[in-house]
């Protein structure tokens, strides 16, 4: 016969947490319902919170730069190191195969130089200090020994400088990594902010950018600022050549640039290393503080970290690679906040 029982009734304190929750549900709704949708910023609020984020990346992107030549460096340099130390190796491996065979041909005899000893003992610095040693070796004996230990000296050394520069190698990709994120991130959050607006408002930015664009190609009046050295003429000659290039982060041409790609660029062709880094070029020469001594070719450098660079045209004008969605161009130079020239 079937069981009929009596469902059992929940709980005082279940039902009282699933009214809480159902109110708590409620009230929520409710404030969604009646929060005031946030107010949309205007196209020209919208391109200056996109401005200062393509001035953070900027700022970010020579922080990486930096990382990046500092990794390439620290690169070569473990190689270098690496290579003397199996180099090293090889020598102390035939020191020791010379003195093993000597060796052994004593033994062959019937009796071994104390000498000789001396390569078997785990610390041949304590053996050598033995006078009582000393005086039965010969003097070529004691040269070659003399050369193992100091090779020994050198191989540990050397081991030690590329495991120390190893980890800085580990802390460098790190920073890099940290840094890569960060200008994506900030390229990003622009792009986020560029698509709130309507298409006629996205529009009208990408027609001052296009004119800003079609100028960079165009003559401009650079006036008869007096010439720099024939170098920095033949620099400033060779970043002409690249005028409407388009801006990227990281990058030094020929396709794309950054600001400090296009000057290191530059002056490559000049047949001049100079930093890879606004930062840095700003001690790659001498400082011109005032605009009106600057001469054509002359570096410029602008914001108070000096994380932007370019090439002083003539006439109050800049070439430079400006930031994201731009290309290589000229402009005013009082567009951005002076710190000095850089005479190379």
């Amino acid at each position: 016969m079937a069981s009929h029982r009596r469902p059992k009734q929940p709980s005082r304190a279940r039902v009282t947490v699933l009214t809480t929750a159902a109110a708590a549900a409620v009230v929520l709704s409710s404030q969604a319902a009646n929060a005031a949708p946030s107010e949309k910023l205007t196209k020209d609020e919208v391109k200056s919170k996109v401005d200062k984020l393509y001035e953070e990346a900027e700022q970010a992107t020579e922080t990486f730069n930096g990382a990046k030549e500092k990794q390439e460096k620290l690169q070569k340099e473990i190689s270098t190191i690496q290579d003397n130390v199996a180099r090293g190796q090889a020598d102390l491996n035939e020191l020791r195969d010379s003195m093993g065979l000597a060796a052994a041909a004593q033994y062959r005899t019937g009796s071994i130089d104390p000498s000789l000893q001396l390569l078997l003992s785990s610390d041949p610095d304590d053996y050598l200090d033995k006078a009582s040693v000393a005086d039965q070796l010969s003097g070529q004996q004691v040269e070659a020994l003399k050369k193992i230990q100091e090779k020994q000296r050198e191989l540990a050394q050397e081991r030690a400088e590329a495991s120390s520069k190893l980890k800085d190698l580990a802390t460098t990709r790190t920073e890099l990594g940290k840094k890569k994120k960060e200008v994506q991130a900030k390229l990003a959050e622009a792009q986020k902010l560029l698509n709130t607006l309507t298409a006629k408002e996205k529009a009208a930015l990408s027609a001052a950018d296009a004119r800003a664009s079609r100028d960079a190609g165009e003559r401009v009046d650079l006036g008869d600022a007096p010439a720099g050295s024939g170098r920095a003429m033949a620099a400033f000659q060779a970043a002409q050549t690249q005028l409407g290039k388009p801006y990227e982060y990281g990058a030094t041409g020929t396709r794309t640039y950054d600001c400090s790609g296009l000057t290191s660029w530059a002056y490559a062709q000049a047949g001049v290393h100079i930093s890879r880094t606004s930062q840095a070029q700003a001690n790659d020469g001498t400082r011109i503080y005032s605009k009106s001594g600057l001469k054509v070719g002359d570096l410029v450098i602008f914001y108070g970290d000096q994380h932007h660079v370019g090439l002083y045209a003539g006439n109050g004008q800049v070439l430079h690679a400006p930031r994201t969605g731009t290309v290589v161009r000229y402009e005013s130079i009082n567009n951005m906040p002076f710190q000095f020239g850089v005479r190379i």
